[in-house]
């Protein structure tokens, strides 16, 4: 009777640790992480009797959670991946409605401001069209500061949010570590599995996943090594590694991520070894879309500033004096004014041997229809210095021996003080053209828009059909102007295919005789160019001098409207309007690209998440009918016992 009654023992502990683990698969079908458990049982060794092996029970083995590796594995891959899209959409969406905005966007006040200058052309005299065109200048530089400003204010969050996510990796850290811990005293202590505790630890696992890629080594005693980046250790055993967000080494106002190797020691970890997850998509954000259109919009606002000064400088004043600068630019060590040429930002590596300015070579804008929208590196060795552009990685010159040289429009001149081997700058050409941008005069008599000179034909004198052009005063390069534009030339025909040109008081004087003459050619001298064109016969003269009454005058004016559609940025082939137009349009782009692949990568989550659950996720339904077949043969087993009680008592009373 004992073999009934141990059988029917069996059958009833069997039966509850599985109404025990059903229960718990079904209170816990909302937690986070959690995997379906199921008992894994198997049949008592039999006993062999004369009849035959006889069954002694049930065994129950484990409680095992249903896992697996290759799916846990997939979801974990496509969730970093999501993580990073969904961060990178987020900061480019709101980036691409600012930039393309209608009312708040650059093209508007472009366009109210170049409408200043054309009602300055139309009525060069007016005051109020004059102070229109220092009202709609003051709008322009206000657009470009506020969008600058927008830029910064994202540049600051995002350098928060990467100090926030640094700290979250941190914590996940030890906590895994700490769970390492315990998941190896369990499993020492016992022959099962702490189903509960590893569930807890995957699941810090794939929340850590979201904020960085991480890599997972699974122990022999059941611990977990965790690896970030290119191989770093973030978690071996029970010990966790640090991560700190720090200012980076090349450019202080931006926050990036260091691996903490013992003591203050910190490694600086590549951008492109986080690729993925939250971290990655903030750094992601910030060098490929963040930095370049900050740099564009400066080097419309820097582009801007020094055409349209060249420009004015070549104008007269309703005063009769040359023009001056329209607009302030940034000049040598970030101080801001009517620099005739802007310059670079420059930022010497926290490393340096010398830290001050007197330290850092300078760098001028010396041709802005050359600069592009790039960040540079020059590194300093024994063999000379090296320029790599940041934007491609390209080496623009290497092993160069300064004082100065010239690439991408830039010149660079050397520090005034002697580098050492290792040192290295950070140029910012156009990082902060559209924070320094102002207007430089407020005074409506002083916009330059009559030309400083003047072509004239002696028409009482002159016998032939020979016509002069108003001329145009030709862009110095550098500026300022030729002081030579206020001395008057003559022009006399000695003959119907030559003339002489006289200019007493030009520096020096100017004299030559028998100049050919090609009717529509160019005829530049002292800074200016005018044309000549029909026919003129023996003594005719021309005469080209400053412009004395111009008050009505609104040649240069012309010049500056004209400006609005050449195309004086990247490389001559954009105008202002385009180029600003190209920022909005590479944001949109790549705004829609991301926000289609993240919609793309959302949905292989789910399915990637679907596939796991349907093997690991609890069924409610299926608990449900666990319970019945659990309760059944509890039932099963008691009623047996109940048998095995009767049977002994009726050989107890047999023996009455």
């Amino acid at each position: 009777m004992s073999g009934a009654l141990d059988v029917g023992i069996s059958g009833l502990r069997a039966a509850q640790i599985g109404l025990t683990t059903t229960g718990h698969n079904i209170t816990n079908a909302a937690t986070p992480g959690y995997h379906r458990q199921e008992i894994v049982q198997s049949a008592s060794t039999p006993v062999n009797t004369g009849a035959g092996f006889l069954g002694t029970g049930v065994s129950v083995n484990a409680v095992k959670r249903v896992y697996s590796d290759f799916l846990e594995l997939q979801v974990q891959t496509a969730q970093t991946q999501s993580s990073y899209l969904e961060i990178y959409s987020a900061q480019i969406s709101q980036f691409n409605n600012m930039v393309a905005d209608p009312s708040a966007g650059l093209s508007p006040a472009l366009q109210q401001f170049f409408q200043g200058v054309h009602d300055v052309a139309a009525n060069p005299a007016s005051v109020p069209s004059r102070q229109s065109m220092i009202s709609s200048a003051d709008a322009l530089v206000t657009r470009f500061q506020t969008l600058n400003q927008r830029f910064d204010e994202i540049r600051e969050g995002i350098n928060s949010q990467v100090t926030a996510s640094v700290s979250m990796i941190n914590s996940y850290a030890r906590q895994i570590a700490e769970l390492n811990s315990r998941v190896v005293i369990a499993q020492a202590s016992s022959n099962g599995q702490p189903n509960d505790l590893l569930d807890l630890r995957d699941n810090l696992i794939a929340e850590l996943n979201k904020e960085i890629n991480v890599s997972v080594v699974k122990q022999s005693d059941g611990a977990y090594n965790v690896s970030i980046g290119r191989g770093q250790a973030l978690v071996v055993g029970k010990q966790a590694y640090t991560l700190t967000a720090q200012p980076a080494l090349d450019d202080p106002s931006r926050i990036d991520v260091a691996y903490q190797t013992g003591g203050n020691e910190a490694l600086f970890l590549q951008r492109d070894s986080l690729n993925s997850g939250n971290l990655g998509g903030l750094l992601a954000f910030r060098a490929e879309s963040l930095d370049a259109s900050q740099n564009a919009l400066g080097r419309v606002a820097i582009g801007l500033a020094q055409t349209m000064n060249d420009q004015h400088r070549l104008g007269q004043d309703l005063n009769g004096a040359l023009g001056g600068a329209l607009f302030n630019v940034m000049g040598p060590n970030g101080t801001t004014g009517a620099f005739s040429v802007p310059s670079a930002k420059v930022v010497a590596n926290l490393n340096n041997s010398d830290l001050n300015p007197a330290g850092s070579p300078t760098v001028a804008l010396s041709d802005v229809s050359k600069v592009t929208t790039s960040d540079y590196t020059l590194a300093y060795s024994a063999a000379g210095y090296t320029l790599t552009k940041l934007s491609d990685n390209s080496v623009l010159f290497a092993n160069v021996a300064l004082p100065q040289t010239t690439a991408d429009g830039l010149t660079i001149a050397a520090p005034t003080t002697a580098p050492v081997n290792g040192d290295s700058w950070l140029i910012q050409p156009t990082r902060y053209g559209a924070r320094d941008i102002s207007v430089a005069i407020h005074d409506t008599a002083k916009i330059a828009a009559a030309a400083p000179i003047i072509a004239e034909a002696d028409f009482v004198n002159n016998t032939g059909t020979g016509k002069i052009s108003a001329g145009v005063v030709n862009v110095p390069v550098p500026p300022p102007t030729d002081p030579n534009l206020q001395k008057p030339v003559t022009i006399t025909f000695t003959s119907a295919t030559t003339f002489d040109v006289s200019s007493p008081s030009s520096v020096p004087p100017i004299a030559l005789t028998g100049v050919p003459y090609i009717e529509g050619a160019d005829i530049s001298y002292n800074g200016w160019t005018v044309k000549i064109t029909g026919a003129p016969e023996a003594n005719d003269t021309f005469t080209v001098g400053p412009n004395s009454n111009g008050v009505s005058d609104n040649r240069n004016a012309l010049l500056l409207v004209g400006l609005q559609t050449q195309n004086t940025l990247a490389g001559s082939t954009a105008s202002y309007q385009s180029a600003y137009s190209q920022i909005v349009s590479s944001i949109g782009i790549k705004t829609r690209d991301i926000n289609v692949t993240a919609q793309a990568q959302a949905s292989l989550v789910k399915q990637s998440q679907q596939a796991q659950q349907s093997l690991s996720g609890v069924n409610l339904d299926e608990e449900a009918a666990n319970l019945l077949r659990y309760q059944q043969a509890y039932q099963a087993a008691g009623k047996m016992m109940q048998i095995a009680s009767t049977m002994f008592d009726t050989l107890l009373g047999l023996g009455r």
